[in-house]
Formats: C-alpha cells, sequence, structure tokens
C-alpha cells in the first residue's frame, strides 16, 4: 500500500512520522504552517478553518471549508489542502506575495484587528468566494435592499458561511462589508480553474505508527468485513464528535475506521416512493442536493451547528452517537424514517422510531453500519422544526420539535412528532399524536394536545434548562405550529 500523503498549498508530502490520531491542525502547525490557530479545539470558533477539495454539486471540484482541528490529517491522505499561507500569489522576485481578494477586502475594510481569528476567516470566506452558484453582481457593497437581506449580500454572498467563526474584536460588522464586497473570481484564478478538475479520488488508508492504526478500504463489503474483524473500532465520517473525544476529552484508539469516501454510502436517490441519503454525504450536500424538495429537513439544515460543521457532519454519524439531543433524530422521525443498517452478512431496515433503546444505546449489532436513511413519500404538507436553545444558531438544543402533519378539510388525517433533549433518546410524541388524529385543526385542537405534549418524556434539569421549562417549550411549539399554519389550511 502506498505511503500516506497529502497535499498542502499545491505541495505533496508525507503525513509520518505523525500519529495517527494527529489532526489536521497540528500536523500544519508542526510544518510552520501557524496561520491555522487553534481556539476551542472543538469545532466552535473557526480559527483553524481550511479549504479542502471535495466532490462538486455543481462543479467538479467545490473548495470546501472544515475544522482543521477534528479532523485526523491521516483522514486527507490523498486529498488536497489549502491554508490562508496559500491563498495568496507569490509575487515576482523581491517583492511580496499579491494578497487573495479576500485577505484584500479583509485588510481594508478593518476586518482583521488582533489577527487570531483572521486566517480561520479568510478560508471561510474563500469556500464561499468559490461557491459556484454564487451570483457576484459586482464588487461594492452597499446595504443590504431589495433582493437582499442582513445575512446576504447583493454578490449573493451568504453570511451563514461564517457562522463557525468568531471574533472578539471586530464586531462583525467590517468582516461583513468585507464578505459583502468580494466579486466573482478572475478568469485566471487558480482556485477557480481547480473547480473544473475532479477531485483526488479517494484512496484506500493502512496508516498504523505505535501499535494505533487508521485503516480506510475501498469498498463497503471490505469495511464491513474490517468490521467484523475488529469490533473494538471506532467508526468516522466527518470526525465531529470523534475529533472532540480525542481533543477534549483525551481519548485515543487502536484503530479508526473511516468511511467518509464510501461511494456505497455517498449515494442520493429519489425514488417513486421514498428518498435514500447516503449515511456519508456530508449535511451540506444532502441540503444543496435536496436543493428544498424535503422542507423539514430545510429548515433543520440551518439550525444544525455551523456551516464548517455541516461540510464534515454526516446523518450517519449523527445517528450512529444516538446521542438525544442530537438534531436530526426529532426530524427523521417525524418524516418515518428508516435506516438501513449492513454488515457483512447482508442489510436490514429499521424504523427510527426502533432504533434507539436507552442513553447512547441502539439496535445496531457489533460490526453493522448505518448504509443510508430513507424517507418514505409523499411528505406531510404541514411540517416545522422548532430548536430551543440559548443562541440562534450553532447551540446545542435545550428541545426540539419537529412536526409532520397532514390535515385535509380541516382535519388532522395524521400526526408525527419527534422530540429531542427531553429524554434518554429521541422519540416520538405518541400520546400528542393520538390527541391531534381524527380532530379539527383547530385553537381548541391545538391547545388540548399542547397540554398532553407538555407531559410527553421526561425531561430533566441541567445547565441548559430546567424540567419545567423544557415541559413548557413543548407545549408552546405547538401552539406556535399552528399560529404558523392556519393560515396556509383550508378550513
Amino acid at each position: 500500500m502506498v505511503a500516506a500523503r497529502i497535499t498542502v498549498n499545491g505541495k505533496e508530502e508525507p503525513i509520518a512520522p505523525a500519529a495517527p490520531h494527529t489532526t489536521v491542525l497540528d500536523f500544519l502547525r508542526d510544518r510552520g504552517l501557524t496561520g491555522t490557530k487553534e481556539g476551542c479545539a472543538e469545532g466552535e470558533c473557526g480559527a483553524c478553518s481550511v479549504l479542502v477539495a471535495r466532490p462538486g454539486v455543481n462543479k467538479p471540484t467545490d473548495w470546501v471549508a472544515v475544522n482543521a482541528c477534528l479532523v485526523p490529517v491521516a483522514a486527507l491522505d490523498g486529498q488536497e489542502v489549502v491554508t490562508s499561507e496559500g491563498l495568496a500569489t507569490a509575487g515576482a522576485p523581491g517583492t511580496p506575495a499579491v494578497l487573495h481578494p479576500v485577505q484584500e477586502e479583509m485588510a481594508v475594510r478593518g476586518g482583521s484587528q488582533c489577527g487570531y481569528c483572521t486566517p480561520g476567516f479568510v478560508c471561510s470566506m474563500a469556500a464561499e468566494y468559490y461557491r459556484p452558484d454564487r451570483c457576484a453582481h459586482g464588487s461594492e457593497a452597499p446595504e443590504p435592499a431589495g433582493g437582499t437581506d442582513a445575512e446576504h449580500g447583493p454578490n449573493g454572498f451568504d453570511l451563514h458561511a461564517l457562522s463557525g467563526n468568531l471574533c472578539r474584536c471586530t464586531g462583525y460588522r467590517p468582516i461583513r462589508d468585507a464578505a459583502f464586497a468580494v466579486g466573482a473570481p478572475a478568469d485566471e484564478d487558480p482556485l477557480a480553474r481547480r473547480r473544473e478538475q475532479a477531485p483526488p479520488a479517494p484512496v484506500a488508508t493502512e496508516y498504523t505508527r505505535d501499535d494505533t492504526a487508521f485503516l480506510r478500504r475501498d469498498t463497503l463489503a471490505e469495511t464491513l468485513r474490517l468490521l467484523r474483524e475488529r469490533p473494538d473500532a471506532v467508526v468516522v465520517a466527518g470526525s465531529t464528535d470523534w475529533g472532540v473525544e480525542v481533543n477534549i476529552r483525551a481519548r485515543r484508539a487502536d484503530c479508526v475506521v473511516a468511511v467518509d469516501r464510501l461511494p456505497e454510502l455517498r449515494e442520493l436517490r429519489v425514488e417513486e416512493d421514498h428518498i435514500e441519503i447516503g449515511a456519508a454525504l456530508t449535511l451540506t450536500e444532502i441540503e444543496r442536493r435536496l436543493d428544498g424538495t424535503v422542507p423539514l429537513l430545510a429548515e433543520l439544515f440551518p439550525q444544525f451547528a455551523s456551516r464548517l460543521i455541516r461540510n464534515g457532519a454526516t446523518l450517519g454519524g449523527n445517528l450512529g452517537t444516538g446521542s438525544p439531543i442530537g438534531d436530526s433524530p426529532p426530524v427523521l422521525l417525524a418524516l418515518e424514517a428508516s435506516l438501513l443498517l449492513a454488515d457483512a452478512d447482508g442489510e436490514r431496515e429499521v424504523p427510527l422510531a426502533e432504533y434507539f433503546t436507552g442513553y447512547r444505546q441502539s439496535v445496531r449489532r457489533p460490526g453493522e453500519l448505518i448504509r443510508a436513511v430513507r424517507v418514505p413519500l409523499p411528505l406531510s404538507p404541514v411540517t416545522a422544526f422548532h430548536k430551543i436553545a440559548k443562541r440562534r444558531f450553532d447551540d446545542i438544543s435545550s428541545v426540539a420539535v419537529a412536526f409532520a402533519l397532514d390535515v385535509e378539510e380541516g382535519v388532522v388525517r395524521k400526526a408525527r412528532i419527534g422530540l429531542g433533549g427531553v429524554a434518554a433518546t429521541p422519540v416520538r410524541a405518541l400520546a400528542t399524536e393520538a390527541a391531534l388524529e381524527g380532530r379539527p385543526w383547530s385553537a381548541q385542537t391545538a391547545e388540548d394536545a399542547a397540554r398532553v405534549l407538555r407531559g410527553e418524556g421526561t425531561p430533566m434539569d441541567d445547565h441548559r434548562a430546567s424540567s419545567l421549562y423544557r415541559s413548557a417549550m413543548l407545549g408552546q411549539s405547538l401552539l406556535k405550529l399552528y399560529a404558523q399554519t392556519t393560515e396556509a389550511v383550508p378550513s
């Protein structure tokens, strides 16, 4: 097997002698690329942001920003990375480098003060700069007006691209000004031209140091055989959860198996009676490929962590951890999703409502992987996702509620409600569903069902919220749904 290597700013170099748990951040800094910073070490500040060449949605390659502090460098074996240092263009001999347009705008508009967060902002901004479907209409950035809003610039720049980057100095206004000022990439821009070529193909990896290993196989069948041989292995995709365990809790694994590039886990198919979403597709890829065709998922995505996290996180990983406060399970429960679980002996389909068995426990057997998530069609027309948290974005929810209702001729024919943060597992609000079905979709029905919903689950007191607050928010969520939807529902 070929020795593990990574291309950084156009230069290929070996990953060795880094340990298998070494992050991309530490690998880069050890090589003098200190623009990449460590702030939080858990994917919340964005100071470590770098660009990675990944399969594109609208072009062969997309430049995707990820948290270098979470990704093991071995996971990027054979891949291309660009850091903040690699964005600038070398000048003539004896002259300084030419700043990248994003760097230039950040400088001239005062977007950098102490400078600690600046390289991360620059990389996240560059990813949005190179997004193929961003519509640039000029280089100036007037106040958002007309077809724009406070979060979208006249140049098509989506500020949510920076939602995972924090700055303590600027107050963000000059950073926003810089984002709204960038134009379209020039024709001769090498990173823009790179989008027209395919990204590096996934490579099989067998990287071993000091009796620990990072492994990637070419196919799902080979991976499942490996997991049968190594049931103790930690399975990773985007590493947005495992990376935190490594950094904050100093966890180490004898064997890590990567599944993020397996083609069998990266398909998205729309069939006549269901949509099948590969477990290793990132949330950003799902969001852009579905393009709003599943409204409940479209409402979830902007509230799921930050763009930096969504560029790596997967539905398979979010469900695989079994966390009771994951944001995707309530939505998928309301959508009546099922999981396709695969092992070396074959595949089975399990309704998500029967998947969780206890706190971070599930019916998934050793050696078994989530291959895909299946959402049945047609979709319920009345849907909503309400996330109650201390911050609007990039926060862990105190309570998460997802609704999917069929309302015909003013009567609730079917109700599906998924809850998170109110029990040891994500749960369906079965009693509330029963209280809604067969009744008129009216203020009285909503009030009666809200009282039932307040009693669902077993909410607890913790540092995020009290049990009483969680229960109150459950009931309020249903009343909010009724207030938001009654005008759109025939009476």
